[in-house]
């Protein structure tokens, strides 16, 4: 599939997967259910839940590393600037250098593109908060998202997942 291609299915994933209401109690189910997962897959991951002004769920699952922590950090940091997924925004940049070009002003310590950080979008309200999932290739930290959303929204994952990276 080509780069375009999987943008076109990331905005449809964002139009797509969109809440009536998001509070701690959808913050925490998504997030446990994403813990479950990674649980019984054995994946090395952290997730992070949060609106915009103060952190809703949060679970390190073994094997993730004090990195993962920073790189979610950052990852929630485009989402808010940006208000998109920050795998598009990986997509779209295309730069191998994980930074965004210079005129943008902003501090790799404080941004990064890499994909894991979705963003939480209320009907009515816009985008609220951020999920954001890292420890996998950025493509699997996305779809962990994904799979997730689309399964506490009640949405069919077939339609809405990226395919697999040719290898």
């Amino acid at each position: 599939m080509a780069v375009a291609d999987d943008i076109a299915l990331i905005k449809r994933q964002e139009e797509v997967l969109v809440f009536a209401a998001f509070d701690e109690a959808v913050a925490f189910r998504i997030g446990s259910a994403i813990r479950d997962r990674a649980l019984a897959e054995n994946l090395p991951v952290i997730v992070d839940i949060r609106t915009f002004d103060r952190p809703l769920f949060y679970a390190a699952l073994p094997g993730s590393n004090a990195s993962n922590p920073d790189w979610a950090r950052r990852k929630i940091n485009v989402v808010k600037r940006f208000l998109k997924s920050t795998y598009r925004m990986v997509l779209e940049q295309q730069r191998p250098d994980r930074t965004f070009k210079v005129g943008e002003g902003l501090d790799i310590s404080d941004y990064v593109l890499a994909g894991g950080g979705f963003p939480v979008t209320v009907k009515g309200a816009g985008v609220i908060g951020v999920i954001a999932v890292s420890g996998l290739p950025e493509r699997e930290d996305h779809g962990v998202v994904v799979d997730a959303l689309c399964d506490h929204l009640g949405v069919d994952k077939r339609g809405l997942a990226l395919p697999r990276e040719a290898e």
